[in-house]
C-alpha cells in the first residue's frame, strides 16, 4: 500500500495529512520515506536501507516493499539515509524529520555499479594469515556456537576467462577450534569428524558462474567425513588490492550451508521436549585473500 501511495505522490513532502493520517505517529516523531528506482525507472525491490542518527547509530533498517519503497517512523531529528542493492552504487543522503511531519526524499535513482576488475590469469594461493574458514552451528535450538579451522591451504588457477578457473582447498580437520577444549575433542572424535580416519576435508571446483555484479557461484565437490557431495559457495568478489609491501592481493567472501546427514555425521542427543542438542545444518563462512603463487 505504501509503495503505491508513494508512487503516485512522489516529492510531495511533509505536512500533517496524507500518509500521516494513515500511519500512527507518536507526537515526538515523524515519517521518513523514499522510493528506489533503477536507471530505467523500475523499482529496485531487493534494495535495503539503513537510517542512522547524527551520532552514527543505526535507528532502523530494512528492505523495500514490492514497489521499491520504504516508510519509517523515527523520532524527530537529523538523519543519514543509506540505500544499497547488489549491482548498484550505494546512495546516501541527509534528511531532517520534524515532529508530526512527513519527510519524503521522493524517487531515489540508483546507478549501476561497475564490477571490480578481475585478477590476472595465473596460479594463486590462499594466504592463511589473512583468511578464515569459520562455521556456525545451532545449539539446543536456541543459541549458536561459532568455530573455525585454523589450518588450511588452497590454490586457484585463474583463467583468462574467469568462468574457466579452478580451485583446490585442503582443510586440516583436527584444527577445529571453538575455544572449548572438551567440545573440540568431542568434535574430533568418531561421533563427528573422526579425524583419525578422515584427517582432511577437501573442496575442488572448476565451475565459476557469474551471477551479476560482484556475485559468483562457485560449485564443486566437498569431501568431508569420507563422503563427497556437490556444494555451491555463494561468493562475493571484493576485487584486487595492494598489501602493505606492495604485493597484489585478491579478496572474496563466501557462504554455504551443509547438512550433517549428507556427510553421515549423524550423532545426536535429544533434550527435553525433543529438542536436538546440535542442529542438523552448519553454516560455513569464508573470508579469503589470495596471492600470486611464489
Amino acid at each position: 500500500m505504501f509503495g503505491r501511495w508513494l508512487g503516485n505522490r512522489t516529492n510531495r513532502g511533509g505536512g500533517a495529512g496524507g500518509l500521516l493520517s494513515a500511519v500512527p505517529v507518536p507526537p515526538s516523531a515523524g515519517v521518513l520515506s523514499c522510493r528506489v528506482l533503477d536507471p530505467v525507472n523500475e523499482p529496485v525491490r531487493h534494495a535495503e536501507f539503513a537510517v542512522s542518527d547524527a551520532m552514527g547509530r543505526k535507528v532502523v533498517t530494512g528492505g523495500m516493499d514490492p514497489f521499491g519503497s520504504f516508510v519509517a517512523t523515527v523520532p524527530a531529528g537529523d538523519y543519514r539515509l543509506a540505500v544499497s542493492a547488489e549491482g548498484f552504487t550505494p546512495y546516501r543522503a541527509n534528511a531532517t524529520v520534524g515532529e508530526s511531519t512527513h519527510a519524503s526524499l521522493g524517487d531515489v535513482m540508483l546507478q549501476v555499479a561497475h564490477p571490480p576488475a578481475l585478477p590476472d590469469a595465473g596460479d594463486w594461493e590462499i594466504d592463511p594469515l589473512h583468511s578464515s574458514v569459520g562455521f556456525t552451528a545451532r545449539h539446543i535450538g536456541l543459541a549458536r556456537i561459532h568455530g573455525r579451522f585454523n589450518s588450511f591451504a588452497g590454490a586457484i588457477r585463474m583463467a583468462d576467462r574467469m568462468e574457466n578457473s579452478a580451485m583446490h582447498v585442503v582443510i586440516d580437520a583436527a584444527s577445529i577450534d571453538t575455544a572449548v577444549k572438551m567440545r573440540d575433542d568431542h568434535l574430533r572424535s568418531g561421533d563427528f569428524l573422526d579425524v583419525e580416519r578422515f584427517p582432511t576435508m577437501e573442496f575442488y571446483s572448476d565451475r565459476f558462474v557469474h551471477k551479476g555484479g560482484s556475485r559468483w557461484a562457485v560449485t564443486g565437490g566437498l569431501t568431508l567425513h569420507g563422503v563427497t557431495r556437490t556444494v555451491t559457495l555463494d561468493t562475493e568478489y571484493l576485487g584486487v588490492g595492494r598489501g602493505l609491501e606492495g604485493e597484489t592481493r585478491v579478496a572474496c567472501r563466501a557462504t554455504t550451508e551443509l547438512h550433517r546427514d549428507d556427510f553421515t555425521i549423524t550423532w545426536q542427543t535429544m533434550l527435553a521436549r525433543g529438542i536436538a542438542a546440535v542442529g542438523p545444518s552448519i553454516t560455513i563462512d569464508l573470508d579469503i585473500q589470495v596471492l600470486p603463487k611464489g
